[in-house]
C-alpha cells in the first residue's frame, strides 16, 4: 500500500480548525499526482484534469468555512469517474464517440459532493462505457496499478480505484454494474463499496445497464468510503429509480462492534478451484471475526453458478439500448456517410471500440424477435431466482455474507485477451448487482505481495450492518499488525 493522502476525516477537521486551507490540499494533490507519475505516459490514472479547475472548487469551499456546521467533506478533494456527469470538465465515458463533450448538468451525486465541501478533482480513466474488468479497454490507453505498474487496477473503474491506492485522493467516485467499484478495490488493496439499488442517485450518471447500474465509493479505508457514500446517498427526485428512505449516518457505524452478529459464509463462493492462497486470507479475516464474538454460519445460495450468464444477457441487452443514442446525431463525435445509414454506421465503427461493440451486438441478438423468450426472459427469470436466495439467507437471521472480493489478484495487462476468461473476474460480484443488495470489498492481506480483497454483502438498505463489520475487521487487522 503507498497511499499517502490523509484521511477524509483529518482532512476535513484540518480545514475546519484552520490548520490547512483547500487551495494547500489542491496543491498537495496535484503535486502527488505529478509524483507517482499518474499521467498518460505512466499510470493512467486520470482521463481528464484541470488544475485551475480544481484550485477554483477549492476557493468555492470557503464559503462554507463560516458555516455553522461545515460539510462532511469540507475540503476533501475527489476524483470523479469519467461517466459521471461534470459542469467543468468532460464526460466522455473512455470513448471517441464522446470526445471532448462537456455536460450541460450534473449529476446528482456530484452536487452534493460539492454541497458537502468535497473538491472534485479530475475525472479518472475507465473502460470504454464501463465495459471491462481491467481498463484497458479505454480510448486513452490503460491505467497501471500503482502497487505493481505491470499489472491491471482492475474495471472499469480502475482510475478512480488507482487515484486512491496512489495517494493521490483519499475518496473517489466510480460506478459499479456487475462489480467494477469492489474488483478494482480488491487489485488495488483499498475499499470498494457498492451501494443498494436506488441508495445513490444514478441522475448523470450514463446509463450502461440501467436496471444494474449504481454509482459507488472507492476509499483509502473504511471511514473514507463511509464519509463519501453518506455525502452521496439519498432520495433525488429526478431519479425514479431513487428509494425516498432514510439515509444512516454510516462513518458512525465505527463505534458498532460484531458481538452476536451472525455472518454467512456462502459455500459457492469457495469452490475447490479458489486459490487456496486467497481461501487462506479469507478464512483469517473470518476468524478475527469470530474472535471478536461474531457468529460464523455456513449458508448456501444455490443459483450463484447462474449469475455470469445471466449478467450477460441482461447487461448487453440493457446497453445495446441504452447507446442506441450515441448516434452521431445529438452529441459526439460524427462521421459523414453515404445518407443518414452510412452517417450512423461511420460514426459508430470509428467511435466504439471492440469490447462496447461486442457487447451491443450480443445484446442486440438476445432482444430479436425469436430470441427474446429464450434469452433476456430467461435471464431475468434466473435473476429473481438468485435475488430470492439473498432474501432466503437473510431472511433466516444471517446479518451479513462474507466472501472473496475476486477469484485471482491483479493480472498483468495484456495477460488475458478472451472475453469470457475476463468476464469470470467478476464471478463473485456480479450477484449482488443482480439482486440489487448492497456490497463492499476491503483489504484483507496480501498474495505474492499483491492485495486480496474480501467481500461483505448485507440486505437492502441495511449497509449500516455491513460497515459495522468492516470497521470491526479493519481495526482488527489493524492492532494484529501493530503486535
Amino acid at each position: 500500500m503507498i497511499s499517502a493522502t490523509p484521511s477524509a476525516a483529518q482532512l476535513r477537521d484540518d480545514t475546519v480548525r484552520g490548520r490547512t486551507e483547500p487551495s494547500a490540499t489542491v496543491t498537495s494533490a496535484i503535486a502527488r499526482a505529478r509524483d507517482v507519475g499518474a499521467g498518460r505516459d505512466h499510470l493512467n490514472i486520470f482521463a481528464h484534469t484541470n488544475d485551475d479547475d480544481a484550485r477554483t472548487h477549492a476557493s468555492s469551499c470557503l464559503e462554507q468555512m463560516s458555516d455553522t456546521t461545515p460539510g462532511l467533506l469540507l475540503g476533501v478533494p475527489i476524483a470523479i469517474k469519467d461517466n459521471i456527469a461534470t459542469l467543468t470538465l468532460p464526460t466522455t465515458c473512455g470513448s471517441h464517440i464522446l470526445e471532448g463533450y462537456v455536460s450541460p448538468y450534473e449529476a446528482t451525486a456530484v452536487r452534493k459532493l460539492r454541497e458537502a465541501g468535497a473538491i472534485p478533482f479530475g475525472k479518472t480513466n475507465m473502460d470504454e462505457f464501463a465495459m471491462g474488468s481491467s481498463t484497458e479497454h479505454s480510448a486513452y490507453g490503460p491505467t497501471r496499478n500503482p502497487l505493481a505498474p505491470d499489472r491491471v487496477p482492475g474495471g472499469s473503474s480502475g482510475g478512480s480505484a488507482a487515484a486512491v491506492a496512489a495517494g493521490i485522493v483519499s475518496i473517489a467516485l466510480g460506478s459499479e454494474t456487475g462489480g467494477s467499484v469492489r474488483q478494482p478495490a480488491s487489485f488495488c488493496g483499498i475499499v470498494g463499496v457498492k451501494p443498494t439499488y436506488g441508495r445513490v442517485s444514478r441522475f448523470g450518471l450514463v446509463a450502461f445497464a440501467s436496471s444494474l447500474d449504481n454509482i459507488g465509493v472507492c476509499g483509502a479505508t473504511v471511514d473514507d468510503a463511509a464519509r463519501g457514500l453518506h455525502a452521496v446517498a439519498g432520495y433525488d427526485w429526478f431519479d425514479s429509480t431513487s428509494a425516498n428512505i432514510p439515509v444512516p449516518d454510516y462513518h458512525e457505524a465505527r463505534a458498532g462492534s460484531v458481538k452476536g452478529m451472525v455472518i454467512g459464509k456462502p459455500k459457492e463462493y469457495f469452490p475447490e478451484t479458489l486459490d487456496p492462497r486467497i481461501r487462506a486470507r479469507c478464512d483469517e479475516a473470518l476468524e478475527r471475526l469470530r474472535e471478536l464474538g461474531a457468529e460464523i454460519r455456513d449458508v448456501s445460495l444455490p443459483n450463484t453458478a447462474m449469475a455470469i450468464p445471466a449478467y450477460y444477457i441482461v447487461a448487453p441487452a440493457e446497453a445495446s439500448s441504452n447507446l442506441a443514442r450515441f448516434d452521431g446525431v445529438r452529441y459526439g463525435l460524427r462521421i459523414e456517410g453515404d445518407g443518414l445509414r452510412g452517417m450512423y454506421e461511420a460514426t459508430r465503427s470509428q467511435g466504439f471500440g471492440a469490447e462496447v461493440t461486442r457487447r451491443i451486438l450480443l445484446g442486440t441478438y438476445v432482444l430479436s424477435a425469436g430470441y427474446y423468450d429464450a434469452y433476456y426472459r430467461k435471464a431475468q427469470q434466473v435473476r429473481t431466482l438468485i435475488a430470492a436466495d439473498f432474501s432466503r439467507v437473510f431472511a433466516s437471521g444471517v446479518d451479513v455474507l462474507f466472501t472473496p472480493t475476486t477469484p485471482t489478484t491483479a493480472f498483468r495487462i495484456g495477460a488475458i485477451s478472451d472475453p469470457y476468461e475476463m468476464y469470470m473476474s467478476d464471478i463473485f460480484t456480479v450477484t449482488a448487482n443482480l439482486a440489487g443488495v448492497p456490497a463492499m470489498s476491503q483489504p484483507i492481506g496480501l498474495v505474492d505481495g499483491l492485495p486480496v480483497g474480501g467481500q461483505f454483502m448485507a440486505a437492502h438498505f441495511d449497509e449500516m450492518a455491513m460497515f459495522t463489520a468492516a470497521y470491526a475487521l479493519e481495526r482488527a487487522q489493524a492492532a494484529e499488525a501493530r503486535a
